[in-house]
């Protein structure tokens, strides 16, 4: 890791340790209201997080498809253009990774404990396993699925070139993962994290690829894929039924 990104991963965790040992105000009374499309996989890293707590929220679709993250009156919200985006109260949050920490933070004592706000050791070995799925899985995993799974939602036709030359990298992350996964039930711990959490969005697309023989051709990675995708917070974050169906309630 550059010591550019060990300064930010350091810098990162002691931020996250004095929230969790500091006074904070509740969340907004009326709940959180999410910008996001029910086949995002930004979204559903987000919304995972939300269920793993059991807090509810108010649906805005921004339709990725028909290209509404491009127009002003969404550009106005995030300028980015990119879903999810979060409203509590007057607080506006991007970047579903953010999000996902915001809200474990907040209610750090509520359903799931994502991360361990107790210990520095363990928090630290938790956020270098957050890190790592940044840096290292998730490049070569959103290419990947953006070529196998993403381009045929549009129309567009797979570069099998680019798959080929993708995988290989995956696959160096994944040796690494089997490794760690003789020893520990999870990435970070013996217990589910935020870190497994932020892995689920691209294995979700992948796993209906060819790719999925790399996850399935290793036995603890495979293991550990079963795990985490059988949660049913995940179920939940990622079935698009369950985004138009609460939208449909909060319009009655």
């Amino acid at each position: 890791m550059s010591s550019f990104r060990l300064l930010v991963t350091f810098s990162l965790m002691m931020m996250m340790m004095a929230i969790s040992n500091a006074p904070f105000a509740l969340p907004h009374k009326e709940g959180y209201k999410i910008y996001g499309f029910p086949y995002s996989a930004s979204t559903w890293r987000a919304l995972a997080v939300i269920h793993e707590k059991g807090l509810s929220y108010d649906p805005i679709t921004i339709n990725l498809r028909t290209g509404e993250q491009k127009k002003p009156s969404f550009l106005s919200v995030n300028p980015f253009g990119q879903v999810p985006v979060l409203l509590d109260g007057h607080l506006k949050l991007t970047e579903s990774r953010a999000i996902s920490l915001y809200i474990e933070t907040a209610h750090r004592s509520r359903g799931t404990k994502l991360l361990n706000h107790k210990n520095y050791k363990k928090m630290g070995t938790e956020t270098m396993w957050m890190y790592i799925e940044s840096f290292q899985f998730d490049p070569p995993a959103t290419i990947l699925t953006f070529e196998q799974a993403i381009k045929p939602l549009t129309g567009l036709k797979t570069d099998y070139k680019v798959v080929n030359e993708t995988e290989p990298q995956l696959e160096k992350v994944l040796d690494v993962y089997e490794e760690r996964l003789k020893k520990s039930r999870f990435l970070a711990s013996n217990r589910f994290t935020m870190a497994d959490l932020f892995h689920l969005p691209n294995i979700q697309y992948l796993m209906n690829t060819t790719t999925k023989r790399l996850f399935e051709n290793r036995p603890n990675v495979h293991r550990w894929v079963a795990k985490i995708m059988a949660r049913p917070a995940w179920k939940k974050a990622c079935d698009p039924n369950a985004w138009d169906g609460k939208k449909k309630n909060n319009e009655n």
